[in-house]
């Protein structure tokens, strides 16, 4: 799939779409794209457990705030970015 066409599965189905790729970010929050939530990880570790013990403590202090929201996931940090 493209990316538009990731963009678009994950908006028409109500997804919080997770990625890793800047380009997604750069979609999302210059070009002001449609989204129902955006986690952008921009991680030093990039290996499974690692992702999945931050997007853990994302969900566990942020779930309520996730949908149609834009954030930034670091090991020790969470931004919210107004996309």
């Amino acid at each position: 799939m493209t990316d538009d066409e990731v963009i678009e599965k994950a908006f028409t189905e109500d997804w919080i779409l997770v990625t890793n790729d800047k380009d997604f970010g750069e979609m999302f929050f210059r070009e002001r794209r449609e989204h129902k939530g955006v986690i952008l990880l921009r991680l030093e570790d990039e290996r499974a457990a690692n992702k999945i013990a931050v997007l853990q403590r994302l969900l566990e202090n942020y779930a309520e705030k996730l949908p149609e929201q834009f954030f930034v996931a670091t090991e020790t940090r969470v931004r919210f970015a107004q996309s």
